[in-house]
């Protein structure tokens, strides 16, 4: 089955972008490097521990791998370039569903602009998938790192939180559930030119909310050395969802940021965002209620 879907995946991998010189076919790829720096990521989902074939087709687990790597670009502010995909298929998966998940992962690609330039498929007990990107950024100080958080920045955030974590508590209730909130979960887009335009606007450190803000705040806190405090009521929700929820369920992935006072409206300006707490010297993450009493919550943790 191997060479068979390898065969089929070069079909449907179509070349883009003028870097790439030799894509899926040789031995390895190859890709003008040009000016600038390279930003790469690796992300890995595996069946039974990331998601379920019960509740999100192939299609859905190509998406949402690429679209997971991508928004680590995203979170550096960086341009989407190349991406590597290994493949570990079960034999029960069959040739036209592993093409399922390629075709979701080109359609996500030629949208953002990423060529599938190569990979690898293997067989495996169950489905796994790798993804590594390559992103660009015209300088390393163009780009945008966890470390950057000063006391006196203030925290702000993309978009509206919550909604993955609830499609995700409607599909464990019901596998054939459907609407809006179980689609951003199985279907979530990176925010690229987002992550660029906050970058361009002079936000000071950024990541993207993979693991929940409640996880994800402590990140940016612990690698600046500052005390983040966040307002729980001032997080921007989902139709439906409350703020607990918002702040310890993962895999929005919107973007987190500081941003100096003085850069506020040139923030605004660049995207749509919600101002929801500050840092100060200290350490670690604060989230408090609306009556001002710190609450003890946690995102996802890895192992």
């Amino acid at each position: 089955m191997e060479l068979e879907l390898i065969a089929a995946i070069e079909q449907a991998l179509r070349k883009r972008g003028g870097r790439v010189v030799r894509g899926p076919g040789d031995d390895a790829a190859v890709v003008r490097a040009g000016g600038g720096v390279a930003v790469t990521s690796i992300d890995t989902v595996v069946e039974g521990v990331h998601f379920d074939l019960s509740t999100h087709s192939p299609a859905d687990v190509g998406h949402k791998a690429l679209a997971s790597a991508l928004s680590d670009l995203a979170a550096m502010g960086a341009s989407a370039g190349e991406a590597y995909v290994a493949l570990g298929v079960p034999a029960g998966l069959g040739v036209e569903r592993a093409l399922e998940l390629v075709e979701a992962m080109e359609a996500l690609a030629d949208r953002t602009g990423t060529t599938i330039a190569g990979g690898d498929v293997v067989s495996a007990p169950q489905l796994v998938v790798t993804v590594t990107v390559t992103g660009w950024g015209e300088s390393e100080d163009a780009l945008v790192y966890r470390d950057g958080v000063r006391p006196g920045d203030l925290i702000g955030v993309t978009g509206e939180l919550g909604g993955s974590g609830a499609g995700l508590l409607r599909l464990q209730a019901d596998p054939g559930a459907s609407g809006p909130l179980v689609e951003r979960h199985r279907r979530p887009e990176p925010r690229l030119d987002t992550g660029r335009a906050l970058a361009a606007a002079g936000v000071s450190a950024m990541i993207d909310v993979s693991d929940g803000v409640a996880t994800d705040a402590r990140h940016l806190a612990e690698r600046s050395g500052v005390e983040i405090e966040i307002e729980l009521e001032r997080l921007p929700l989902t139709d439906g969802v409350d703020p607990e929820l918002a702040a310890t369920a993962g895999e929005d992935y919107e973007l987190l940021f500081s941003a100096p006072p003085e850069r506020r409206a040139e923030v605004e300006r660049a995207a749509d965002v919600s101002w929801v707490g500050e840092a100060r010297r200290g350490s670690g993450l604060r989230l408090i209620d609306a009556g001002g009493e710190a609450l003890d919550l946690r995102g996802f943790e890895h192992a």
